[in-house]
């Protein structure tokens, strides 16, 4: 008898288009093939076949990775998104700031009480200034 297993998580399973490969992976495959073959090709007839094929594999390796890697549902680009965004796209600190109510009426408290001392103040050197021009004139 047969034996499938079936992944309890259908989120995880990917849609394969061709020789059970995923659209992405066939489209970075692709593009490994078009640009490392012809560098390939080129150096063959320059310098020894080993450097050759040593270089068209290090220039496809980039491509094979980004086919072939993901870390938590992510590809690399959004990874690689995700750490310049946080190391250059965010302020370095960012503090936490609250508003503090008490602070605020005890500020406008404060500021109650300066302006009674001042208007007190006023009045008392009006009231002295009435009576010294009422004493002079008797």
């Amino acid at each position: 008898m047969a034996y499938v297993s079936v992944p309890k998580d259908l989120n995880a399973v990917k849609t394969k288009v061709m020789f059970n490969l995923t659209k992405r992976q066939l489209i970075f495959f692709s593009l490994a093939g078009v640009i490392g073959l012809p560098i390939f090709f080129l150096l063959k007839s320059s310098i020894d076949i080993t450097v050759a094929t040593f270089a068209m594999m290090i220039v496809m390796l980039p491509f094979f990775f980004f086919a072939m890697y993901e870390k938590h549902g992510q590809p690399p680009e959004v990874i690689i998104k995700q750490i310049y965004r946080v190391k250059k796209g965010l302020p370095p600190e960012r503090p936490y700031k609250t508003q503090n109510a008490y602070e605020l009426l005890e500020k406008q408290y404060n500021l109650n009480k300066e302006v009674t001392h001042i208007v007190k103040r006023h009045h008392q050197t009006a009231s002295k200034a009435v009576t010294s021009r009422e004493k002079g004139n008797r």
